[in-house]
């Protein structure tokens, strides 16, 4: 087994050694379950022995397993600090940090982070890749990408955080919509409609999260549809066949309403695997003031205070 293959191995055995579960374990990393299983089996070969207890109703560690975790961090580590030390050896002009952002983020927040951190470090070249928290993380944890802006929750082995921003988005409605003409929209408004997301498998905490606080505030989408592009849901949106939530913006044809109480809160931060490289700290930094200063985003914990409207007598659930 090659030396990069036995770390990305071993970087799979210890996530499923937390989860112990295959489905799981397999869902962190972005991959489907057989190809996890075959790559831990494979493993198992390679160093000669069992690692996993496996049954229709339970995994466990072995003994070997048990044994193999701490070396395994530690391996996984080491190779870590390899890379990065590799990486800068060529001098600070050939250095680039791979960065994944979420498909969300924007073109102009794209360029106000890139501008931000040239500005800071203009020797070194940012590389960034557009993905959804799900893909960043098996990235992340593949050594595929040096930092990543997730959307929390999160569950992943060995991945460091930033500090956690909130956004508390709005809904986005066709002008013709009746609540276009209310001030302020209460999530239970809502009911009767469809809600367009994004896709599950592309943002799974983010995704299940935002569908309980709806339930929660009486809100019970007639449909949720999943959107891949931005594009895509601002169609079903002007076409009034569902609704979005998102940030204060409202194109053409649309118009955007705050949610009264501020009930959802979507939280982003900066995420790296093992301990972080310099160059990524001061991306993590950056993000940090670019997210608050530009996008508006806010520290966790924190609500607006948001005016709520009178409410017209038209039926809609309180």
């Amino acid at each position: 087994m090659l030396f990069m293959d036995l770390i990305r191995h071993l970087s799979q055995f210890l996530v499923l050694a937390e989860e112990l579960h295959f489905g799981n374990a397999a869902a962190r990393l972005g991959l489907a379950q057989p190809p996890l299983s075959q790559r831990i089996k494979r493993l198992e070969d390679e160093l000669g022995v069992k690692l996993f207890e496996r049954s229709s109703r339970r995994v466990t560690l072995t003994a070997a397993g048990r044994l193999l975790v701490p070396e395994a961090q530690d391996l996984v580590a080491r190779a870590e600090r390899l890379r990065h030390l590799v990486a800068g050896s060529d001098g600070e002009d050939g250095t680039a940090v791979r960065v994944g952002v979420p498909p969300d983020l924007g073109g102009t927040m794209l360029a106000a982070l890139i501008a931000a951190y040239r500005a800071r470090l203009p020797e070194v070249r940012l590389s960034p890749a557009e993905m959804g928290t799900a893909a960043q993380v098996a990235a992340l944890v593949e050594g595929e990408l040096d930092v990543g802006l997730v959307r929390h929750p999160v569950a992943a082995a060995g991945l460091g955080f930033g500090a956690i921003l909130t956004q508390h988005p709005g809904v986005l409605l066709a002008e013709s919509d009746e609540l276009a003409a209310w001030a302020t929209v209460h999530l239970a408004d809502l009911a009767g409609r469809a809600l367009v997301l994004s896709p599950r498998e592309a943002e799974p905490g983010l995704y299940d999260e935002t569908l309980a606080c709806c339930r929660r505030s009486g809100f019970v989408p007639a449909d949720v549809i999943a959107a891949g592009t931005a594009e895509f849901a601002l169609g079903l949106v002007l076409s009034g066949t569902a609704v979005s939530f998102g940030p204060p913006a409202a194109p053409p044809g649309t118009v955007w309403r705050p949610l009264a109480g501020a009930p959802l809160a979507w939280r982003l931060s900066t995420a790296w695997r093992g301990k972080p490289a310099p160059h990524v700290e001061e991306f993590a930094a950056v993000a940090l003031r670019v997210l608050r200063e530009d996008a508006g985003l806010v520290d966790e914990g924190s609500v607006p205070a948001l005016r709520v409207a009178p409410r017209p007598a038209t039926g809609f659930l309180a």
